[in-house]
C-alpha cells in the first residue's frame, strides 16, 4: 500500500488555529450568558445598596418573569401579527409581572420586618422562605391551569434564523436580540439612576435613609420603586433566558439566581456598574472555561467543571480585593 501525503483540507489543523476559529462564537455565548447574569445581579445589588439585604427571593422573581413570558407565547402566538411583536409583548409582560411581584414581596414580607426589627438575619431567613413559597405557588398554579409546570418557549423561525458576522461566525437572530435588549436595559437603568430625580432619591436613601426622609424623600416609596426596577429587570432576564434555553419551570431560577448573586459579589455588591461588569465577567469565565478546558486537558477536565472554575476565580479575587471589582472598601470610624 502506497502512502500519499495528506491534502491541505485533510491535514489536521494546529490547536492554536482551531482555538482561534471558535473564539468568536465563544465570545458571543459568553456575552449572552453574561447579559442574563448581569440583569439578575442588578436586582441583588439595588436592593442591597438601599436596604443592606440579600434578597434571595429575587431568583424566583426571575423565574416568574420567565413563566409569564412563556404564557404570552402560548396564548399570543395565534393572534400576534409577527414574532417580533410577540417577543416585545413577552418582554414587557414578563418584566411587569415580575416587577409587581417584587413590590408585593417588599410590601408584605420585608416592610413589616423592617419596622419591627433591625436584625438583618430575620429578613434574610424570610427571603429564603419567600423563595420556597413562590416556587410552590407557581407550581400549584401551573399544575391546576395546564396540568403541567414545565413550559416550553415555542420554536419561532424568524428569531432562529442564522446571521453571519464579519468574522465568519454564524449566530441566531435571537442571540443578537438578547444582547441588544440586555444592553439597552442596563444603559437605561444607569441613566435613570444617574440623571433622574427618582435616581437621586434612590441614591439618597441608599446613602442615609433617615437623613433623606428629613429632606422630604419618602424611603418606603423609594424602596418600593427600587424593588420594581430590580424585579422588572429580573423578569426581562427571565424571558431572555427562556428564549435562549426554551424550557422553564418553577425551579429554573435557583442556579441562575445563585450565579447572578456570585456576579454581584464579584463586581462589588451594592454597585450597579459592578453588577453589570460582574455578570459579563462571570459569563465569559464560564463559557471560555467550558469550551477550552476540555481542549487544553485533552478531555481530562470537562465542561462540568465550569462552576468550580467560576467560584475559584471569585474566591481568588476576593482574597486580593474583598470589595469586588468595582466596589468601594468600607471604613469603620470610631
Amino acid at each position: 500500500m502506497t502512502l500519499r501525503p495528506l491534502r491541505p483540507a485533510e491535514r489536521p489543523r494546529p490547536l492554536g488555529e482551531a482555538l482561534l476559529q471558535i473564539l468568536p462564537g465563544v465570545i458571543i455565548e459568553g456575552l449572552l450568558l453574561g447579559c442574563v447574569y448581569a440583569m439578575i445581579a442588578l436586582g441583588y445589588s439595588m436592593v442591597y445598596g438601599v436596604l443592606g439585604l440579600i434578597n434571595f427571593a429575587h431568583s424566583e422573581v426571575f423565574m416568574i418573569g420567565a413563566i409569564a413570558g412563556a404564557e404570552v407565547f402560548r396564548y399570543g402566538q395565534p393572534a400576534a401579527p409577527n414574532t417580533f411583536v410577540l417577543l416585545a409583548a413577552a418582554i414587557l409582560v414578563g418584566g411587569s409581572v415580575a416587577g409587581l411581584v417584587a413590590v408585593g414581596i417588599e410590601r408584605l414580607a420585608y416592610r413589616p420586618l423592617r419596622r419591627r426589627t433591625s436584625n438583618r438575619l430575620v429578613p434574610l431567613i424570610t427571603a429564603i422562605g419567600v423563595s420556597f413559597f413562590l416556587q410552590d405557588l407557581v407550581r400549584l398554579i401551573e399544575g391546576l391551569w395546564h396540568n403541567e409546570f414545565y413550559l416550553n418557549y415555542p420554536s419561532c423561525t424568524p428569531i432562529e434564523h442564522p446571521v453571519k458576522l464579519p468574522l465568519g461566525t454564524e449566530v441566531q437572530v435571537k442571540a443578537i436580540i438578547v444582547i441588544a435588549v440586555a444592553m439597552l436595559m442596563m444603559i437605561g437603568l444607569t441613566l435613570l439612576v444617574k440623571r433622574t430625580r427618582m435616581g437621586k432619591a434612590i441614591r439618597a436613601v441608599a446613602h442615609d435613609a433617615q437623613t433623606a426622609s428629613l429632606m422630604g424623600v419618602n424611603p418606603d416609596q423609594v424602596i418600593s420603586r427600587t424593588f420594581l426596577l430590580g424585579g422588572f429587570l429580573g423578569g426581562v432576564a427571565g424571558v431572555l433566558f427562556g428564549i435562549m434555553f426554551t424550557q422553564v419551570n418553577p425551579f429554573v431560577g435557583f442556579v441562575p439566581g445563585l450565579k447572578a448573586f456570585t456576579a454581584a459579589v464579584l463586581g462589588g455588591i451594592g454597585s450597579i456598574p459592578g453588577a453589570m461588569v460582574g455578570g459579563l465577567v462571570l459569563g465569559m469565565i464560564e463559557t471560555v472555561g467550558g469550551t477550552y478546558l476540555p481542549l487544553f486537558t485533552n478531555g481530562a477536565v470537562g465542561s462540568e467543571y465550569t462552576d468550580i472554575l467560576a467560584f475559584a476565580v471569585l474566591v481568588l479575587l476576593l482574597l486580593v480585593r474583598p470589595q469586588g471589582l468595582m466596589g468601594k472598601a468600607s471604613s469603620d470610624r470610631a
